[in-house]
């Protein structure tokens, strides 16, 4: 019996990782974040800062390894 594999092209980046970060000349901005609405009620909002702020909830990217060694070859 044989069995084929798949390797995924998709990696996964971490808020520590320094490709987490995108930069133009001016700006400085994270690949990814959280959007909460305004129509978000306050007490649920709270919920969220407080799982942000433990460490609870934390934002991540996924790019392919051609977007990354693209991203690496022009500095960003």
């Amino acid at each position: 019996m044989t069995f084929k594999t798949h390797k995924s092209q998709i990696r996964t980046i971490k808020q520590d990782d320094p490709r987490f970060q995108i930069q133009d000349v001016f700006t400085i901005a994270t690949r990814a974040g959280f959007e909460i609405s305004n129509s978000c009620p306050i007490e649920y909002k709270m919920v969220l800062q407080e799982c942000i702020n433990n460490g609870w909830l934390k934002p991540v990217a996924y790019m392919t390894e051609r977007e990354l060694l693209f991203s690496g070859l022009s500095n960003d």
